[in-house]
């Protein structure tokens, strides 16, 4: 029988309101019934490690549950709904005895567990080395506990010795590699996490020009040295050239003939397709002169300088810091290891007039007329990358100057092979801002994989440097060579250790070092300015953030400086 729109309004309630009705009784069929949020977190069904004052003591499988410590638990908020009253001896109770014993701890602190892995000095205030990992206890037994993944030094008191963060390391303050006028403008602030996301697939380039020669590389320093006879690094002066991209007639040539958009240098280049990996300090000039974007470095730039140990845990300190050794400040470690490779390019080659590799072109920036020192073994290849997008109308070309130091003989094929030849160095591996270094002397030999895993870490961003270099210029091997002072307080005399060859790709892959995310910063930078009007513009690496920033700049910044470079043609020499 159809019910009528009459019946179903009369069966309504009278009251105001309609539905089921409300109670306040929180039991469904006679179970206690919790209400929940459907927005509430899920978490664990059963967490046997959330509770105890024992095991939060002993640290036990609380440390593995640290990451969800701050976790919401399902029904957390409502548990007193299902509260059980424990009885009192049942606190108490422990299946395994965690009564203290009368024996000391061996360890950091009084009082707490101590755990080491790694390498370190024996002893009571010992400094952990690179790669200990220490949990100490505090006091009383409570689970107070820090990891420290470069050490610290043991104390009395049980007292913390470093954190994840270093919260008690007192900030550095480092100075900005430019000063920064008043009249600058900053137009971009840009944080290293947003670079690192960063990816631009690009081809393996195309040589344009090539120009200078190569001698060829002598093999003697591939062997190990023999005990009690190190050989020595000597001082060979030749004329190298650093010359900045907008000073190389080679460049002005290829810009006027429209081969492409973007012009820089390897060493330019390479730094900005590592800006995520830098610690100190850095500036790049950016020129933009109609559609053309020029990469330039300022005369004396801290590019132009080899840093040592800059992304080690516990880096070389200042004088103003409390370095009290002038021969290991930063600035001074830098120029020794400028001057260390210099030479050490210069020494590893056999230089012969009627034995060399010669490029389609002589050196642009040597005048015989002029020097008096012999030209360096240095070539120097133009070679384009093409770095467009799907969308871009016009296709977007980049053109770097390559640098190669020497050419070697295959050993199964004959072949000539192109060599980057680079020089490590050790200056005091016991120093503070060693980072934790082994002896080079005594493990280089024995322990080859350990020293150049250390290495990578204290100095990533000089060899992810390098190892873009070697890439850009389409080198078949990179050498790196090991060098040493011969006494640690002495930064004047120095010895050739080792040296070891790589496959460029393969050494990028062991580092981590992915190409495709430095041309995404590259692409970034220039669409940055390709947006902006014609003028100078200055990229500045924070001394103390991970950022960049970019300032336009007035035009005429920095040419007097320029000037004075000039009058020098750029050369770079050796002490």
């Amino acid at each position: 029988m159809p019910v009528s729109l009459a019946d179903i309004v009369a069966t309504l309630p009278s009251d105001e309101s309609w539905g089921p009705p409300t109670t306040t009784d929180a039991l469904v069929d006679g179970v206690p019934y919790a209400p929940y949020s459907k927005g509430d977190k899920l978490g664990r069904m059963a967490d046997w490690t959330a509770e105890g004052k024992d095991r939060e003591g002993r640290g036990g499988r609380q440390q593995y549950n640290r990451n969800y410590k701050d976790q919401q638990v399902y029904g957390a908020g409502t548990s007193s709904l299902f509260a059980v009253q424990v009885a009192e001896d049942e606190s108490s109770f422990s299946v395994v005895d965690n009564t203290r014993t009368s024996t000391k701890s061996r360890g950091f602190g009084r009082g707490g567990a101590t755990f080491i892995r790694g390498r370190g000095r024996a002893g009571r205030d010992q400094r952990g080395g690179r790669g200990t990992f220490q949990r100490v206890g505090q006091r009383g037994g409570q689970q107070n506990g820090y990891y420290d993944n470069r050490g610290g030094r043991g104390g009395r008191g049980g007292r913390r010795f470093g954190g994840w963060k270093d919260y008690d390391k007192p900030q550095r303050n480092r100075d900005s590699s430019v000063n920064i006028k008043p009249d600058w403008q900053m137009l971009e602030e840009i944080d290293f996490n947003r670079l690192a996301k960063l990816n631009l697939e690009t081809s393996t380039g195309e040589d344009i020009e090539s120009y200078g020669f190569l001698y060829y590389y002598d093999r003697v320093y591939d062997r190990p040295p023999v005990k009690n006879n190190e050989r020595k690094l000597n001082v060979v002066d030749r004329a190298a050239y650093n010359v900045t991209t907008s000073q190389d007639p080679i460049i002005h040539e290829l810009a006027e003939k429209d081969e492409a958009t973007i012009f820089a240098t390897d060493n330019i280049l390479s730094m900005l397709m590592c800006a995520p990996r830098s610690v100190y300090s850095w500036d790049l000039v950016i020129t933009r002169s109609g559609n053309k974007i020029f990469l330039d470095k300022r005369d004396g730039s801290s590019l132009d300088m080899v840093s040592v140990n800059e992304n080690a845990a516990d880096a070389p300190l200042e004088a103003s810091e409390g370095n009290k050794d002038s021969i290991n400040f930063p600035g001074a470690l830098a120029l020794e290891a400028t001057f260390i490779n210099h030479n050490f390019v210069n020494q590893t080659v056999l230089e012969s007039d009627t034995s060399k590799y010669e490029m389609t072109h002589e050196n642009p920036f040597y005048n015989p007329s002029e020097e008096t020192e012999a030209l360096a073994s240095k070539a120097y290849k133009y070679r384009r990358f093409d770095l467009s997008l799907e969308k871009d109308e016009d296709p977007l070309h980049l053109i770097v100057r390559t640098e190669l130091d020497a050419v070697v003989k295959n050993n199964i094929s004959g072949e000539d092979q192109l060599l980057v030849i680079k020089a490590l160095n050790e200056f005091d591996h016991k120093a503070q801002g060693s980072g934790g270094a082994l002896d080079w002397r005594t493990k280089l030999t024995s322990q080859r994989g350990a020293v150049v895993a250390t290495e990578m870490k204290n100095n990533s961003c000089k060899l992810a440097r390098w190892t873009v270099q070697s890439i850009l210029a389409k080198a078949d091997v990179m050498k790196l060579g090991f060098v040493s002072r011969t006494t640690p307080k002495s930064n004047d005399r120095h010895v050739i250790l080792g040296v070891m060859g790589y496959d460029p790709r393969k050494f990028a892959e062991q580092m981590n070092l992915n190409l495709s995310n430095g041309w995404g910063i590259v692409r970034t930078i220039v669409d940055m300015v390709r947006g902006m009007k014609e003028g100078k513009y200055v990229l500045v690496k924070d001394p103390n953030k991970s950022l960049l920033r970019l300032y336009e700049v007035p035009a005429g910044t920095f040419e007097e400086e320029d000037e004075g470079g000039q009058e020098e043609g750029g050369e770079e020499g050796g002490e």
